[in-house]
């Protein structure tokens, strides 16, 4: 079992999910969150004292997902399809693929490939 987490622009949220339907991909799990990587970030200003001052932190969208040895090339496939920007630019996120030593259902204690 595979442990996919994605960092993506919030824009893409809504291709990358239609993309991972099309495959049949259920259950993920979605957070909002900052960060900055090769873009470096942005200079913003605050309007209540005119100051500019460096954020450094950009919104993102983190999605994790589990899935079976057989189904991560394709998943990978279907983030990396509903995320990329047509003219390539830095930002676009990352894709992190983790091994995942167990998975459980709560409700009936499957565990392993049979809990996704």
């Amino acid at each position: 079992m595979k442990y996919i987490i994605a960092m993506i622009r919030p824009e893409k949220l809504d291709n990358v999910k239609k993309e991972l339907q099309k495959i049949g991909a259920h259950g993920l799990t979605v957070s909002s969150v900052s960060g900055y990587g090769a873009q470096g970030g942005h200079l913003s200003v605050d309007r209540t004292k005119t100051e500019k001052y460096e954020a450094n932190l950009l919104d993102k969208v983190k999605i994790e997902i589990a899935v079976k040895d057989e189904f991560l090339q394709t998943t990978v496939e279907a983030i990396e399809k509903g995320s990329k920007d047509i003219d390539g630019y830095i930002g676009s996120g990352k894709i992190f693929v983790l091994s995942l030593d167990d998975a459980i259902r709560i409700r009936t204690k499957e565990n392993g490939n049979d809990a996704l």
